[in-house]
């Protein structure tokens, strides 16, 4: 349900670009500022967990993205809407590291990689899901129902969670370093904003570099505090443990390509083709199903060839099918698109629970809490900027064409043409550090994960 939030909304962006008159940079907040939230709240869910326990944590955050999807389907404008995506991201950002956390500290640990597989079929599956889902709901009923089909599952969701997750508690006294999280809401805020507005303010322009200055100190200056402190929000010194710092540099590569996708591919097919929101999401389907069924089999094959071979595998054909995506023209058929989408969302099921496993596998049991909320807050802020970037550099692009005396829709389309080739450079420069993720963790890189004890 929390991640399928995120992509049920992107097919549907031409349509509430439409029914609220507004532009495509403002439309994208909705998108953007959920994927804020979510990795503004990921810092303290160590020291929620600890407080409230797990369960506890998981149930409360169920219970808020069902209330705040219901605030969404009664939003009156674009600004409404936007402030309860906002909303609905802070819970959501907690119902991801929460879950992880729960496998890794209830699932024994030789079947934890069958179970980080199983979460990570949800986790991947529904934003795949998303575009085929939001399509048809958005073509037939409307963009509430965007929405409304949230209630429903949620309070199942809690009636679930409440029932059959086991209550248990391994709180180790955790104190919350409120000027860390004050510094993290607002260095990330700032560099989203300066992203999100630089096509319009100019990358040379006062806001921008203000922004882009606050940014970068704050963030700078909580991670100095966070290696000094005794109960830093986050530990960041998890990133000693290499194996477990390659498979995260990684993961966030994975994510910037599942979202360019979601992203890209919609305003393709509707503003270039003319395509509706249920053929969108048709055409995505088969890649969905696709994805469906090797997640399925990525989860039996991790324990026999280990993860450097899926890893690998996965991000080669992310690469090559991004690549594939960058050559769309305005006559594109649908079976190409079709084809090298299905192929991407293969690479993506291939890699993504490997590289998650790989490195929270290499992490103590003990601070796996902490792990999961590096994680969460390091990948969700790369999406909120990577969509915010992607955004940028689409209208900029599509301005620059249209400047040198393309048409309108022939501009656009050149525009994602740069974003996709963008995508596939990011995407070959991850590719060497899948190498490096067959290194074996060491006991000194374990004790220097640490947090650090002043007298």
């Amino acid at each position: 349900m929390a991640t399928l939030s995120t992509t049920t909304i992107n097919v549907a962006l031409p349509v509430f670009m439409d029914d609220f008159d507004a532009s495509l940079n403002r439309v994208q907040w909705m998108m953007s500022g959920f994927m804020l939230a979510t990795g503004v709240i990921a810092p303290i869910i160590g020291f929620l967990g600890d407080r409230l326990s797990y369960k506890r944590l998981y149930v409360l955050a169920l219970a808020g993205f069902t209330l705040a999807s219901v605030l969404c389907i009664l939003a009156w404008n674009m600004e409404s809407l936007i402030i309860f995506r906002i909303v609905q991201g802070l819970f959501s950002g907690m119902i991801m590291p929460t879950t992880m956390t729960i496998i890794y500290q209830v699932i024994p640990k030789e079947k934890q990689a069958l179970g980080i597989g199983f979460w990570s079929v949800s986790a991947m599956l529904a934003p795949a899901f998303g575009p085929t889902i939001g399509g048809w709901l958005a073509e037939y009923f409307g963009w509430k129902a965007l929405f409304l089909m949230n209630v429903p599952i949620g309070l199942m969701a809690i009636f679930a969670a409440q029932r059959f997750i086991p209550s248990y508690r391994l709180g180790k006294g955790v104190s919350l370093d409120s000027i860390g999280f004050v510094a993290v809401i607002i260095g990330t805020s700032s560099l989203l904003g300066a992203f999100s507005q630089s096509h319009s303010w100019g990358w040379t322009s006062w806001k921008t570099i203000s922004l882009l200055a606050i940014g970068v100190g704050v963030i700078f200056y909580f991670v100095v505090r966070t290696l000094k402190v005794n109960a830093p929000l986050l530990n960041l010194r998890l990133f000693n443990i290499r194996r477990f710092t390659y498979s995260l540099i990684l993961n966030c590569a994975i994510t910037i390509s599942l979202y360019a996708g979601t992203f890209l591919v919609p305003i393709y097919m509707q503003k270039i083709q003319g395509a509706n929101t249920l053929h969108t999401g048709l055409v995505m389907l088969p890649g969905t199903l696709a994805m469906a069924l090797v997640s399925s089999l990525v989860g039996k094959a991790y324990n026999k060839v280990g993860p450097f071979r899926l890893i690998l595998s996965g991000v080669v054909l992310m690469g090559v099918s991004t690549w594939a995506l960058s050559r769309l023209t305005l006559t594109s058929g649908t079976l190409f698109i079709t084809t090298w989408i299905a192929i991407r969302y293969v690479g993506i099921a291939m890699s993504h629970m490997p590289v998650t496993n790989a490195g929270m596998s290499s992490v103590p049991s003990e601070l796996t809490g902490q792990a999961s909320a590096v994680t969460n807050w390091i990948r969700q802020g790369t999406s909120a900027l990577s969509v915010s970037i992607f955004s940028a550099i689409l209208s900029s692009r599509t301005l620059s064409y249209g400047n040198d005396g393309e048409t309108a829709v022939r501009a656009l389309s050149s525009s994602i043409q740069d974003v996709f080739m963008l995508g596939t450079v990011l995407v070959v420069i991850a590719i060497p550090l899948t190498f490096l993720l067959r290194q074996k963790k060491s006991g000194k890189e374990e004790r220097l994960a640490q947090p650090a004890v002043k007298s």
